[in-house]
């Protein structure tokens, strides 16, 4: 059977160019960094690269890079950590409903420390209006937090246009950034972001690394402490396998994104023409044009999504549901009710995220297949019946 991976926004397979890159530190190049012999002066060098090509990927400076345990952390960091720093100034923070739930979760665990959260309704693409930024601030503002793309949907945001609101406001802004990189240029200081969290496993390096990227000159409250790591501003022994396989992926993303980009767009808009072709009563979720060149945020009406997504698992396919079943919830995703959406067209979506390993191949075999798939599925629902 073939079988064929659309799900990278959930994770990344490891880059072809990496495990050979990683060997010696299985082996010869095992030291902790922070030591001062030998042994830690040998991969200590490896680490100050590592961060250099991951601040080159989104034009930062290397001391503005702080390596996490992933995008959660990051998230966590940038929201608690400036929180709790500026608690003296304010106590209220602003976000939208469709953010990812590491800081829709961070910001309801403030919501119980006696902070206050303004949560932005977004439209029907699920865009949030930079003006509708500006009217929630308040004097006790302290920091807003908006994703500059969006995971289930691909739709990107306005960010350059929300930090320009809080840069006016004299309010810190920070951007879960991680479902961008890779995907779109970013330059950190063009977009007016002063925290912005990337995770290494959307980007062909390995799962359990990460960064907060942190403006020169900011100081926020550390989330986890002990030694002196990361220039004080997370402790813990350096993941060096972590670290120098994100600055590796980020030194080759930098020099295939441009062409590799424009290819998956043209895989993505093609399966997307093709489903149009085949199937009726078939919804894109999200902004047309202000979004991601690798997804797809589509719903089947009269089909529900756990059905689809395990019918296509048997024929090798392997998607995201666009709700939040595929975890074990029936509840419908809480991105496309925050844009509006009707439930039951929210449970009936799926999202298609397309990488680099795909093929036209890929394509063909998957308008061979969901449409038949999602013919089958219909005529066993009675509401599709009664039309």
């Amino acid at each position: 059977m073939r079988r064929v991976y659309f799900d990278h926004n959930a994770t990344t397979p490891i880059h072809p160019d990496i495990p050979v890159f990683v060997k010696p530190f299985f082996r010869e190049l095992f030291g902790n960094p922070s030591s001062l012999h030998w042994a830690g002066r040998d991969v200590r060098p490896y680490v100050d690269e590592a961060r250099e090509q991951v601040a080159a990927m989104i034009k930062a400076n290397s001391g503005e890079i702080v390596f996490t345990a992933g995008g959660t952390e990051a998230d966590n960091q940038a929201i608690k950590g400036a929180a709790y720093a500026l608690s003296g100034k304010g106590r209220h923070i602003i976000t939208t409903k469709v953010e990812h739930p590491a800081v829709l979760n961070t910001c309801r665990y403030l919501e119980s420390k006696g902070f206050s959260v303004t949560y932005l309704d977004v439209n029907r693409n699920g865009l949030v209006d930079p003006d509708d930024v500006r009217r929630a601030i308040t004097r006790e503002t302290v920091l807003i937090s908006v994703m500059y793309a969006n995971n289930e949907t691909g739709t990107v945001l306005p960010i350059k246009e929300i930090g320009g609101v809080a840069r006016e406001a004299g309010v810190l802004f920070h951007s879960d950034m991680v479902q961008a990189m890779g995907k779109i240029d970013i330059d950190v200081r063009e977009l007016n972001v002063d925290l912005g969290s990337f995770s290494g496993h959307k980007v062909y390096a390995p799962k359990g690394i990460g960064i907060l990227y942190v403006r020169e000159g900011l100081e926020i409250d550390s989330l986890i402490h002990g030694g002196h790591q990361e220039m004080g501003r997370r402790a813990g022994t350096e993941n060096i396998i972590g670290m120098v396989t994100f600055g590796k992926a980020c030194e080759i993303m930098m020099s295939e994104m441009a062409e590799e980009n424009e290819r998956i767009e043209f895989l993505r808009t093609r399966l997307l023409s093709g489903l149009e072709e085949k199937i009726d009563d078939l919804h894109l979720n999200g902004d047309p044009e202000r979004r991601l060149p690798n997804t797809l945020n589509i719903s089947f009406e009269f089909v529900e999504s756990e059905s689809l997504l395990i019918s296509l698992d048997f024929a090798g396919i392997a998607v995201s549901a666009g709700s939040a079943c595929s975890s074990g919830s029936t509840e419908p995703s809480h991105v496309l009710l925050g844009m509006g959406i009707p439930p039951e067209i929210c449970q009936s979506a799926l999202r298609i995220s397309l990488g680099r390993e795909n093929t036209e191949e890929d394509i063909d075999y998957a308008l061979d297949i969901i449409p038949d798939v999602v013919g089958r599925l219909r005529e066993m629902s009675p509401f599709y019946k009664r039309r």
